[in-house]
């Protein structure tokens, strides 16, 4: 294997793409032969993205996307999530623990929290009406990562 290798995949904001998306990243990372811890912080971090872009990206039943780009270069991954909905109003209160903006959804607001601390990098950008961007980023530590 070469030491870069990328992916992009685009589907449908419906809640039933979760696993299918979760599965697609922890496939592609699997190249590095990442420790199962590594490679379940990876796919919880793609998971509360993914629901977040679906639950809070789109507000109508309309055909929107979600669209993840996965990138490796040597022992790094990196991975974008984006979606072009509703935008982020304030981006550092989501990012508080316990903050949610759909109380009534049961939604227990530590999706942000959850992706920062299983990553090595994390960042959110987001636009109003323009949708957002999650940047995440993970070293893995496996021979074959180290190696390539």
């Amino acid at each position: 294997m070469t030491g870069h290798n990328e992916m992009k995949l685009t589907f449908s904001a419906r809640s039933e793409n979760e696993a299918f998306a979760r599965i697609a990243v922890a496939a592609f990372v699997s190249q590095l032969d990442p420790t199962l811890e590594e490679l379940n912080d990876l796919k919880t971090a793609v998971s509360e993205a993914v629901t977040n872009a679906i639950i809070h990206g789109y507000d109508s039943d309309d055909m929107k996307q979600v669209t993840i780009e996965a990138s490796i270069d040597r022992d790094t991954v990196r991975i974008s999530i984006q979606d072009e909905g509703n935008g982020i109003e304030d981006v550092e209160l989501a990012r508080q623990p316990l903050y949610t903006s759909k109380p009534e959804l049961e939604r227990s607001g530590m999706g942000f929290t959850i992706m920062e601390n299983f990553m090595d990098r994390f960042e959110v950008t987001s636009t109003v009406g323009g949708g957002t961007r999650v940047d995440m980023q993970k070293r893995i530590e496996s021979k074959k990562a180290l190696y390539n």
